[in-house]
């Protein structure tokens, strides 16, 4: 007993879907089964009536009554509904079938209950139009005999036919012939008690199998519910199972697993992105922290008496001035990634990329002091382009090759040509190299690769990071290749017009 109540709970929680398909399904199949009952009734009862006129009708089919004399109407029976026969009028003997009702219907209506005259079963009266347009059908037509379904005086429902009479001094008229329809309503009402009893131990009988089916159909579900459960937002590794067999439960468990794999990859990109936010913070704290330190270390200096020094006052100013100049530059930087990342705001003009290039080279070369310069320029590449975003690119690149290259013995090389639609503007120095570990992230925020933090190789390493984000704002990308002790390229794509050459 202890056991059958978890399983009773189990299945009749309104809320399951398991009691839901178990109630619907039954709930079906009980109306299906009732409106065959009804039809089954309806249908086995008009059978029935059908049978029973058409025995009624092959019974009365010949002469029933015989009398004696040429010409016998309904006044020979008697007068009202109490008929009374003279045996002796009678060319043989009167037989009367058991539970049957007999009555003659003269030329002009009349009615005569030849079966209730004598101690037989009442014949129902119609009324006089009835019988009326009965023998008017009669007379147009001989088909087969049509019932009706009426009540005696007593209240007993027959079933009645109409037949032609039999004897020559009966032309004319016509005999009805009638039998309770209790019988047969009995043999109705016992079938459709079977068919009840019948339809029951089907639904008891379904039911004890439909219990297992559907445990057995759920429990797909139920895999992907346990599944669920197991999942949380710090372990979206689970999948559901795919290929049970169901088409609907794989389509939802390929549909889940896809959202997981996007919920997988949005929390992964969510906790970059945090630890790039936290990095970022740190990298610009110590950025800032450096030369705020500097100038907080010459201020004290200053106060300290150097300031009556005209020497040490002069040295001082100078290292504050450059320090100021770094924390400018800086943050100028920063303002610069807020607004590419917000909106890039840039002013777009058909442009050609060797003619800025060529405004640029008085410039160049002085940024590449003594090192050697190689300019390779393609004629007639333009595109919509920002001019000043576009030279700043060019520039952080330029600056990059410059500060790790050497000196004396460097090389930096600017080419720019043509890759299908797009303009490639490529970097290329004879510097140390990147190592390869490395490489992947030269255009992160403050990423340098070196080890150690000092700035004498380079600045706050920003430049990489604005070029990327120009880059992209103009539709186009920025890549980076490098072979430790050979030197790097930095590549710029931009799009070309249509019409570019």
């Amino acid at each position: 007993m202890k056991k059958l109540r978890p399983l009773a709970a189990y299945w009749l929680n309104r809320r399951s879907l398991r009691f839901q398909l178990l109630a619907r399904s039954l709930l079906i199949l009980a109306a299906l089964l009732m409106l065959i009952g009804i039809f089954q009734y309806v249908f086995m009862k008009g059978f029935l009536y059908r049978n029973e006129a058409q025995s009624l009708a092959a019974q009365g089919g010949g002469p029933l009554i015989v009398m004696k004399g040429p010409d016998i109407g309904a006044s020979d029976f008697g007068r009202g509904t109490s008929p009374s026969l003279d045996p002796d009028r009678l060319r043989g003997p009167l037989f009367l079938m058991e539970n049957t009702s007999i009555a003659f219907i003269g030329r002009d209506g009349s009615f005569a209950d030849i079966t209730g005259a004598n101690d037989g079963a009442l014949s129902p009266r119609l009324s006089t139009a009835d019988y009326a347009r009965e023998l008017e059908r009669r007379k147009e037509r001989r088909a087969s005999p049509k019932y009706r379904v009426v009540r005696d005086e007593e209240g007993t429902e027959q079933l009645i036919i109409f037949r032609p009479s039999g004897g020559p001094g009966m032309a004319g008229g016509m005999i009805q012939i009638g039998k309770p329809t209790a019988p047969l309503k009995a043999v109705v009402l016992q079938q459709l008690l079977i068919f009840a009893a019948l339809s029951l131990a089907a639904l008891m009988g379904g039911l004890a199998l439909y219990l297992p089916v559907l445990r057995r159909t759920l429990n797909p579900l139920q895999k992907m519910v346990r599944t669920v459960e197991q999942i949380d937002a710090g372990s979206l590794n689970g999948r559901f199972p795919v290929g049970q067999g169901q088409e609907e439960i794989d389509r939802l468990a390929v549909s889940f697993n896809g959202m997981l794999g996007r919920l997988a990859a949005s929390f992964q990109a969510e906790r970059e992105a945090k630890e790039q936010m936290r990095r970022f913070i740190a990298d610009a704290s110590h950025e800032l922290r450096t030369p705020l330190t500097s100038i907080h270390g010459f201020l004290e200096v200053l106060l300290r008496g150097a300031a009556d020094k005209r020497e040490q006052l002069y040295a001082a100013l100078n290292s504050m001035h450059g320090e100021s100049v770094r924390i400018k530059k800086l943050v100028e930087d920063l303002l610069t990634l807020a607004k590419l990342d917000r909106a890039p705001g840039l002013v777009l003009r058909q442009t050609r990329l060797d003619e800025i290039i060529g405004e640029m080279e008085p410039h160049i070369r002085m940024l590449a002091g003594r090192r050697q310069l190689r300019l390779d320029l393609t004629a007639g590449l333009c595109g919509m382009y920002d001019s000043d975003k576009i030279k700043q690119i060019i520039l952080n690149l330029l600056q990059n090759a410059v500060q790790h290259t050497d000196p004396e013995r460097g090389m930096i090389a600017i080419a720019l040509r043509s890759d299908g639609g797009s303009a490639c503007i490529a970097v290329a120095d004879n510097g140390p190299g990147i190592p390869e570990d490395h490489l992947p992230h030269v255009f992160e925020r403050f990423y340098r690769s070196e080890s150690s933090r000092t700035r004498k190789a380079g600045g706050a390493g920003l430049g990489l990071s604005i070029s990327k984000a120009i880059a992209e704002a103009h539709g186009g990308t920025i890549d980076a290749a490098s072979t430790v002790g050979k030197g790097s390229v930095f590549t710029l794509r931009l799009p070309l017009l249509n019409n570019a050459a």
